[in-house]
């Protein structure tokens, strides 16, 4: 089970776009410095929370190279689909080597 985000998404693209305008716009002079800026002011616990928030929105509108918000998510549905798999597989051995070992008995009279 996912554990629950702790800031609501509507605030993660405020403060990715509050960040970006502050820089675009010259309120700031380093992008470090929006961030910590736009962190205390939105009361996000860490900078460094909001600094992932813009590289990962920097990430999904193609401007730096890696894995988009849809490819995380589909990679983590597939590996919890394959954990899934791999323990019915190990139920499946294990009832299968039951049912050839009752085969192998001699019947009772």
């Amino acid at each position: 089970m996912a554990r629950p985000l702790k800031y609501p998404r509507e605030l993660r693209e405020r403060a990715v776009r509050m960040v970006s305008e502050s820089v675009a716009g010259g309120e700031c002079a380093t992008e470090f410095e929006a961030i910590r800026t736009i962190a205390g002011r939105l009361g996000v616990g860490s900078p460094e929370t909001v600094r992932k928030w813009v590289r990962q929105a920097e990430i999904d509108g193609g401007g730096r190279p890696g894995k988009t918000t849809a490819e995380l998510a589909e990679i983590r549905e597939l590996k919890k689909e394959v954990t899934e798999l791999r323990r019915a597989n190990e139920i499946l051995k294990a009832a299968s080597a039951f049912f050839a070992a009752e085969l192998d008995r001699p019947p009772r009279y």
